[in-house]
């Protein structure tokens, strides 16, 4: 979706109450910040509210009279609804206030279009770009009710422009599925080779806005973007880190969630999202100061039921503890002892060191203490054990051999002893 050209855009939003229906109303304060993270500026809201949406306008004839009016006033060029309209609806209403009319999943599918910066991500916008708009070509488009035909035309003889379009439109959808599939199988390598290895993953997952990346940046020591915005991170990023007795794990940083997020992006995504499903823990990231806190929770939960992620083991992290009174950086136990939820701030780091004691614990099944004697030939196995941070004490005996004190991961000891013939000898 292109937004007028030149200035910032300017919009008048639309927040209307269907009474018959059982559906709670989209959140308003949600539209704001949408808009802003699309870099629209929010002229004034129109409220309205019906027992049944009107076939024409969605909502009433007085109220697109009163909405037209507003769009004057304030030299508005975009009008943004926060309820799904039909592309009819959308024409009608656009031509009545003489501006562009938008409805929230169109928001959403363009501040995607705005965030993807890898050649994958950009094409997965664009995949659930073209399926959103695979259902709404008939808008009553002048061009739509031509009619071609004749030689060196493509398509037979009076096929009308909409069909051109729909098929011109599925032919680049299956093309961009194509070469997705080509990049899935990429990806599935890369993560065989990790299962193989044994690598822990952790992935970070939350409502937009939650801090994910802030707390990504702050584990790993990273610079991956981040705002105080919906959607400020989108192209997901995998870092490996060195844990105290584990070794490396890798944490992977995704896109946020948010409610009822357009199906066609969800489906668009699930190959990026596998990073998720395929998680040791999935470290969910809340928003501990939101009102909306636990709904938010919820719709996180529903998301990650969606793409097969709802048994994943989680680890709650309340995030934010800085924007509140008296909360101090504590871990929250099951009546077994067994860690749930850990409270932080990713902006001071307040928190944070604990965070990564609570992962030693999910992670460290069985702790293995060794005592090894290296010979001097074997001084990579020696740097290798140090950069795993797993040893205890050191000291040298007099023929020059290292007395090494280790403990380590059974996850860890493994992997190496795949890796080091002399340390698969010696540990039987």
């Amino acid at each position: 979706m292109e937004f007028p050209n030149g200035q910032k855009s300017r919009a008048i939003l639309v927040q209307t109450e269907i009474t018959s229906e059982l559906a709670s109303v989209e959140d308003l304060s949600e539209l704001r910040l949408l808009a802003v993270s699309a870099d629209i500026e929010v002229a004034d809201v129109l409220h309205c509210r019906r027992a049944v949406p009107s076939p024409r306008f969605f909502i009433g004839s007085g109220k697109v009279e009163e909405l037209a009016v507003l769009v004057e006033q304030h030299g508005a060029d975009l009008v943004i609804f926060n309820n799904p309209l039909t592309p009819a609806q959308e024409r009608n209403i656009s031509k009545e206030v003489k501006c562009t009319v938008l409805e929230r999943t169109s928001l959403i599918l363009h501040i995607f279009a705005q965030r993807a910066r890898t050649y994958e991500g950009k094409l997965q916008v664009e995949l659930a770009q073209l399926k959103y708009q695979s259902t709404r070509l008939v808008r009553g488009w002048t061009h739509l009710e031509r009619q071609k035909g004749g030689f060196g035309l493509r398509g037979g003889p009076g096929e009308k422009q909409l069909e051109l379009d729909r098929r011109m439109l599925n032919e680049r959808i299956d093309e961009i599925e194509r070469v997705l599939q080509k990049v899935e199988s990429q990806r599935e390598q890369s993560r065989k080779a990790r299962r193989k290895n044994e690598v822990p993953v952790l992935s970070l997952v939350g409502y937009t806005n939650a801090g994910k990346s802030s707390l990504f940046n702050y584990l790993t020591n990273s610079d991956v973007y981040a705002a105080d915005q919906l959607f400020a991170t989108l192209d997901p990023t995998l870092r490996t880190l060195e844990i105290k007795n584990l070794g490396k794990v890798i944490f992977a940083d995704t896109v946020g969630f948010i409610r009822h997020l357009p199906h066609d992006l969800v489906a668009a995504f699930k190959a990026t999202l596998q990073e998720t499903r395929d998680a040791t823990v999935l470290l969910h990231v809340i928003d501990c100061h939101d009102e909306r806190m636990q709904d938010n929770i919820d719709q996180v939960n529903i998301v990650l039921n969606e793409i097969g992620a709802g048994d994943v083991r989680q680890l709650l992290v309340f995030n934010k503890i800085d924007l509140m009174d008296e909360v101090e950086p504590h871990v929250v136990r099951d009546d077994h002892g067994v860690p749930r939820a850990v409270w932080l701030s990713a902006k001071t780091g307040e928190g944070c060191e604990l965070l990564c004691e609570i992962i030693n614990e999910l992670l460290q099944k069985n702790i293995v203490k060794l005592s090894l004697i290296l010979p001097p030939s074997s001084w990579n196995l020696r740097a290798v054990l140090y950069e795993s941070k797993a040893v205890v004490s050191e000291k040298f005996d007099e023929d020059g051999n290292d007395l090494l004190e280790i403990q380590i991961s059974e996850v860890e000891l493994n992997r190496l002893s795949k890796k080091y013939d002399f340390l698969r000898q010696n540990i039987g």
